[in-house]
């Protein structure tokens, strides 16, 4: 298989968390639309990530968040957000970067994006076609936090295939 100088799956990878920048900026600037809510699924052990060291023990690679109901303080950076949200009765202030990203999910619109954090890395020894696993589109598959189906495709569909 030829080399990807370009890093297309990188570049998809970025693309995909700007959506989700620009979802959430509009959800701090004027709430959630109708029944529209998400599951955001982020790696506690990123070096930017900020949480209590309650949650850090609770959660130590990984923390699914929902944006539904109860949340507070919803503020968007170029690289992050921040968040307020209530576990076990105790508020707390969450700092996620985009990178840290590892899933979002909005179940009303069944709609789920997957983020590989390996293939940001220059040094990661997966082949592309391993490395992006982007989704979104159009061939339902079910997701844990949701419940139910959301729609998610592979950008694997759309690369050329040699043989």
């Amino acid at each position: 298989m030829a080399e990807d100088l370009i890093r297309y799956d990188v570049l998809a990878q970025e693309a995909l968390r700007g959506l989700v920048k620009k979802v959430i900026t509009e959800v701090a600037q004027t709430g959630l639309p109708g029944d529209h809510h998400f599951f955001i699924t982020f790696d506690t052990r990123h070096p930017g990530a900020r949480l209590s060291t309650r949650l850090r023990e609770d959660y130590p690679t990984e923390m699914t968040i929902v944006l539904q109901h109860q949340f507070w303080d919803l503020a968007v950076t170029d690289s992050a957000f921040e968040i307020g949200l209530s576990f076990k009765g105790v508020p707390e202030k969450l700092h996620v970067p985009f990178h840290a990203l590892r899933s979002f999910v909005d179940p009303h619109a069944k709609f789920a994006l997957k983020f590989d954090v390996s293939a940001e890395s220059p040094a990661a020894e997966t082949e592309a076609s391993e490395a992006a696993d982007a989704a979104v589109g159009a061939t339902p598959a079910p997701t844990a936090e949701a419940g139910g189906s959301a729609q998610v495709v592979s950008l694997d569909t759309f690369r050329k295939k040699n043989g």
